[in-house]
């Protein structure tokens, strides 16, 4: 078989798929210690903390980044957005106001809350005291 230069072409963007997939290290299997994770202050005064937990590929090729937030009462990571990949928090600790498209719930520790592809969505702190929650992003936004 002699491909020509389109069947060569119509392979280009097969190719910069995989080698994007290939810059991605894949998640190991082993414990990962919530002490051991550096704490990253944000926000104007620096009251909000996240600790980066995990981020690669798990062996199914699918993107997979967790992480950890802290939340001074009133305080929020950022506002509203929209992303296309997909969101699921876990409240660890507190009371968290969730907000997705045009519905605003209010959950407490052992709540979970999703937010699908391109829906609106935020997190805020819903309570007088700190409030922390884990976030697992599935997906990536290419």
């Amino acid at each position: 078989m002699n491909p020509t230069r389109r069947d060569l072409a119509l392979l280009l963007p097969a190719l910069a798929a995989v080698d994007s997939k290939a810059q991605i290290a894949a998640i190991a299997s082993k414990a990962y210690k919530f002490d051991d994770m550096p704490v990253k202050a944000s926000g104007t005064d620096g009251a909000n903390k996240t600790r980066s937990i995990l981020q690669g590929v798990l062996h199914s090729g699918f993107a997979l980044e967790v992480h950890e937030t802290e939340l001074p009462p009133g305080g929020a990571p950022h506002p509203p957005h929209r992303h296309l990949h997909e969101e699921m928090i876990v409240v660890l600790e507190g009371l968290v106001e969730f907000v997705v498209n045009d519905a605003t719930s209010r959950l407490g520790p052992c709540s979970a809350a999703i937010a699908a592809s391109n829906d609106l969505h935020g997190v805020s702190n819903g309570g007088a005291a700190r409030c922390r929650y884990a976030v697992f992003a599935f997906g990536e936004d290419k």
